[in-house]
């Protein structure tokens, strides 16, 4: 079945509150989409942001992220009162997401939400920390002494408990009660009013695509709790970190820093933990997407220390016999292989076993000539065409900083006349190609300049702001989006 799909964030969601929210904003989205015919949200990692704002670095792979918890919803249990949050200066500007502002106050809010909070009126709490029992401990223990540690990684703490020391952690446990059960009070409240926006998408015929990174984040509790995971020293310090190598956009190459995996522990224990996560992350979305996937085929390690990722070597990462294992486990697995970078034909034998479809980006088709990304080369169905994904320019910030070859061959490719009709007609070319599914980012259905990007890869700070308005989602535009839907059977 043709379908398309509208790009865009929870946190570029309309909002009171500096930051989208998972309450009646997020509803009017779904309707939004329903009204537009548009089959599929799809969302960045919904995890809690850490130093640099990304979603795709975390403090934790399985918890939600506390900004997107909408505080109307909590009022409406009781647990806060209007003046409590809506006293509060939530921004500096309207269009631009201030992470400071919302860090300075989000967790002032829930904790006075936390505070009226009495589980015995909650049943659905103890069945929740129960079921999730295998993260949510060491997770509520670790953000109680981040926020002890004036939010210090874990790595610069007392060595002891920064080396997870049994007699440590227990002393922690018992000292951090009360902010423990705070953490777990917000992944509580996280899930509830995620499950709600959820169902009410899917009852409305809206199919919601996450994304999950392929790696953590060294300041991450799985790091700190768990470093049999990684590759790591006796100190539990990174060998070598995560990476790309130099390409025609980065001639020194990406260095991303995230520890790497210790592969042969994962294999011995059947991909355990590799396997709970994609569960979760399939119970949570509806299709999965997972960012960087040529690295299960071998991955590029830079020595720890490295200034950039220019020095490095290429290992052999778990291949197939990951993804058919989790199979056995699991069922037939709904994912979307970020397959873009160096793409070798053993990444491609990988992607041909495991059957799941890749990615087009027809923003990298006009940069070089004949490739794989314009739509005619498209070798068949099985695969998603975007326009641009999140870390692109938007396709009116693409089409400034064409090469005049590349904007003189886009004119002739999409038959246009003029500069300023590229941006929808790469749209178009998108829903007319033979991919299963079509997708924009929503920045590209309101004409947003390069103000609206939504992030710049290896640039730190100014990246993951991009914001919506309520008036932003016209009658008008969700009639336009139809037509298109109508027009090529999406």
């Amino acid at each position: 079945m043709r379908k398309s799909c509208i790009l865009m964030h929870i946190s570029s969601l309309p909002s009171e509150y500096g930051i989208g929210k998972m309450g009646k904003h997020a509803f009017e989205f779904v309707d939004f989409l329903k009204k537009s015919r548009t089959k599929c949200w799809q969302i960045l990692p919904l995890s809690p942001t850490s130093y640099g704002d990304s979603p795709y670095q975390s403090f934790s792979v399985n918890a939600g992220n506390p900004y997107f918890i909408d505080f109307e919803i909590l009022e409406a249990d009781g647990l806060l009162e209007s003046q409590e949050y809506n006293s509060i200066k939530w921004e500096s500007s309207p269009d631009k997401v201030d992470y400071s502002i919302i860090y300075d106050h989000c967790f002032d809010v829930l904790r006075v939400a936390h505070s009226r909070f009495r589980p015995s009126k909650f049943p659905d709490y103890k069945k929740f920390c129960e079921k999730n029992k295998s993260w949510l401990e060491e997770y509520a223990l670790f953000m109680a002494l981040k926020f002890k540690n004036d939010g210090k990684a874990w790595y610069e703490w007392e060595n002891d408990i920064s080396l997870h020391k049994t007699k440590a952690v227990a002393e922690a446990r018992r000292e951090l009660k009360k902010d423990i059960n705070f953490f777990k009070f917000v992944q509580f409240e996280f899930s509830r009013q995620w499950t709600e926006l959820k169902k009410y998408a899917n009852d409305n015929g809206i199919e919601i695509i996450g994304d999950i990174p392929i790696y953590c984040a060294l300041d991450s509790v799985e790091a700190w709790a768990d470093p049999k995971l990684f590759w790591f020293d006796k100190n539990h310090r990174p060998v070598s970190v995560a990476g790309c190598p130099p390409d025609e956009f980065s001639p020194t190459g990406q260095l991303w820093g995230n520890p790497l995996y210790n592969w042969d522990y994962h294999k011995k224990t059947g991909y355990e933990w590799w396997i709970d996560r994609i569960r979760k992350a399939s119970e949570i979305y509806d299709i999965v997407r997972i960012d960087h996937f040529r690295g299960f085929e071998s991955y590029y390690t830079v020595p720890e220390g490295s200034e950039n990722a220019i020095v490095g070597e290429w290992k052999k990462g778990p291949d197939y016999e990951l993804f058919k294992t989790a199979e056995e486990k699991i069922g037939k697995l709904n994912i979307i292989a970020e397959d873009l970078g160096f793409i070798t034909p053993e990444v491609r034998q990988l992607l041909d076993n495991c059957g799941y479809p890749g990615m087009k980006v027809l923003q990298f088709g006009f940069d070089n000539g004949e490739n794989e990304h314009l739509p005619h080369n498209f070798s068949s169905t099985n695969c998603f065409a975007y326009t641009g994904t999140h870390d692109n320019e938007t396709l009116i910030g693409w089409v400034e900083s064409m090469s005049p070859e590349s904007l003189k061959f886009a004119k002739k490719y999409l038959n246009v006349k003029k500069k300023k009709d590229i941006p929808y007609a790469v749209i178009r070319a998108a829903w007319g190609s033979v991919a299963e599914v079509a997708a924009a980012q929503m920045q590209d259905f309101l004409d947003a300049d390069s103000n609206g990007r939504m992030n710049t890869p290896s640039v730190l700070g100014g990246n993951w702001q991009f914001r919506t308005k309520k008036s932003d989602f016209t009658p008008e535009l969700a009639k336009k989006i139809k037509k298109l839907n109508k027009l090529y059977n999406r």
